[in-house]
């Protein structure tokens, strides 16, 4: 039993080999391969069927990795700050350009603020000596009294003047003496204290700001330097309901010349308000900070609800003297195109949407282009809280020219920049700096109480001529007439109720493209 046992085993595994072998026998015949080159044809065809096809996918996933890699880099080399990488970038090919339009290259996102190249000490600021010389209107005056009416009467006054469409025409065209209208028509409101004007008068170097409406109180500027506050007055214009308000809110001093200060503002009261609408007074100081203040060399103007956090010698320095320029206000953080900021105007209600219409549908009659690459400005569309200016005659008759369309016009500012700028084109020089800079120059406050105004609601003209009925019709509105349901103001915006001389029926605005969610 012994001598078996070994035998039984080996005979065994010679079977299990058998049985193996025909099963393998089995398949290849089933596969229909001849039964002679089962060894042989087996890994040639596996090779053929199954390698090469790998090989080619393979081949083709690392070549396409391989162009993916190289248009990334492209595009990380556009955005890089290495100048040999940054060098590499060609925007104009291309394969950027469907890189881009694929959703690819990443939006240039805008910064909030960003650091202003200042100078470091204002106490090492060398102040120019004399003016910036007027090299194209030498001689700027103002017409003061209204105009005489066709029957020989006196119009009754109004702030603006009853400018009409032949006068404005006029006073795009530059010459060496030139008499504008330019608001403060003799009993038209916006009337000064005299000892207000007395102070203003030893005035040279102004940050000015206002107030109207009771919407905020003095904000103090921070890190002043002690030869600015020596060298600055801080004019606070303010109207008798803001004064009112200022007055219950916060602590208001009172010197030996009945002059009202909170903090370093002094408030420079501006009795009997032009306008009916509180947005459109709030331009008379903003704008015309010359006529204000006349005896001012140069001026800073900001919002009333900033806090100025950089020393305004400084500003002057980096703004106007570093450059030489005259003029100098910051490019708006959304928009460049002023249909653009129109469309948002109306979707934000900031003002009657007919009449905003019916304003850009002026400027497009009259030649204003959407803003594109291929003009010379950086922007069409200011933010105007904060505005830097030398008191030249040229930078004096932008401001005036650029009060009396806010005058005719809609109060929103920013969509009448533009427009002045292009009707001077290059005679007028102006200095438009980043937008994160104008962030950084100030803090901002909320107001105290928000401003909204039937006006502002106003969809259509069924609306304005109190036949509609508005949604939401606000608070503010203080108008004579309000209480008959008429939305049309009396003594602003009459260049939207005067007949245009031309046409306008036709007049197509331009398509928006509505770049930013915020705007």
């Amino acid at each position: 039993m012994d001598k078996e046992s070994p035998r039984s085993v080996s005979f065994r595994t010679h079977r299990r080999g058998e049985r193996s072998n025909l099963t393998l026998h089995t398949k290849d015949v089933e596969a229909g391969l001849p039964l002679g080159r089962v060894s042989q044809d087996n890994p040639m065809k596996i090779v053929w069927k199954k390698g090469f096809i790998r090989l080619v996918l393979v081949g083709g996933i690392l070549w396409m990795l391989l162009i993916l890699l190289a248009s990334l880099l492209h595009v990380w080399s556009c955005q890089s700050s290495i100048s040999f990488f940054s060098a590499m970038c060609n925007k104009d090919s291309k394969v950027f350009s469907m890189l881009d339009s694929m959703g690819f290259v990443p939006k240039q996102q805008s910064q909030h603020r960003c650091p202003i190249p200042l100078a470091d000490d204002p106490d090492k600021i060398v102040i120019p000596k004399g003016r910036t010389p007027d090299e194209i209107v030498k001689n700027l005056t103002y017409v003061m009294e209204d105009e005489i009416l066709p029957d020989g009467t006196q119009s009754s006054p109004l702030f603006g003047g009853h400018q009409n469409w032949s006068q404005r025409e006029e006073s795009f065209r530059l010459k060496s003496n030139m008499k504008v209208h330019c608001g403060f028509i003799r009993n038209g409101g916006a009337e000064m204290a005299p000892a207000d004007i007395k102070y203003a008068k030893k005035c040279r170097f102004v940050v000015a700001s206002g107030i109207f409406d009771g919407y905020d109180v003095p904000h103090q500027p921070s890190n002043l330097s002690p030869r600015s506050k020596k060298l600055f007055c801080f004019l606070m214009a303010v109207d008798e309901t803001s004064l009112k308000f200022i007055k219950e809110n916060v602590t208001v001093t009172e010197d030996s010349d009945g002059g009202k200060w909170v903090g370093i503002w002094r408030l420079v009261l501006l009795k009997h308000p032009p306008y009916d609408e509180p947005r459109r007074n709030g331009k008379v100081p903003k704008i015309l900070t010359h006529r204000l203040f006349p005896k001012a060399q140069y001026s800073i103007w900001i919002d009333g609800k900033m806090e100025l956090i950089v020393d305004p010698l400084l500003i002057l320095e980096r703004y106007l003297w570093c450059g030489k320029h005259t003029f100098a206000i910051s490019q708006h953080k959304h928009h460049r195109n002023i249909y653009e900021e129109a469309d948002s105007n109306k979707r934000r209600k900031r003002y009657a949407r007919p009449l905003i219409d019916l304003h850009m549908k002026i400027y497009r009659y009259e030649g204003l282009e959407p803003w594109n690459s291929t003009k010379k400005t950086i922007s069409d569309v200011p933010e105007g809280a904060i505005i830097i200016r030398e008191h030249t005659a040229m930078s004096n008759l932008f401001s005036c020219l650029w009060f009396n369309e806010v005058n005719l016009f809609t109060p929103r500012d920013q969509l009448s920049f533009g427009y002045v700028v292009y009707r001077l084109g290059d005679l007028f020089r102006f200095f438009m700096f980043p937008n994160c800079e104008y962030n950084s120059l100030f803090v901002l406050h909320p107001h105290i109480r928000e401003h909204s105004s039937r006006i502002e609601w106003v969809t259509n003209w069924n609306q304005l001529k109190g036949n509609g009925t508005i949604s939401n019709k606000g608070k503010d509105w203080d108008q004579a007439n309000a209480n008959n349901g008429n939305l049309i103001e009396s003594r602003g915006g009459l260049g939207l109720w005067t007949p245009y001389p031309a046409n306008l029926d036709s007049v197509v605005l331009p398509p928006v493209d509505r770049t930013s969610k915020a705007g």
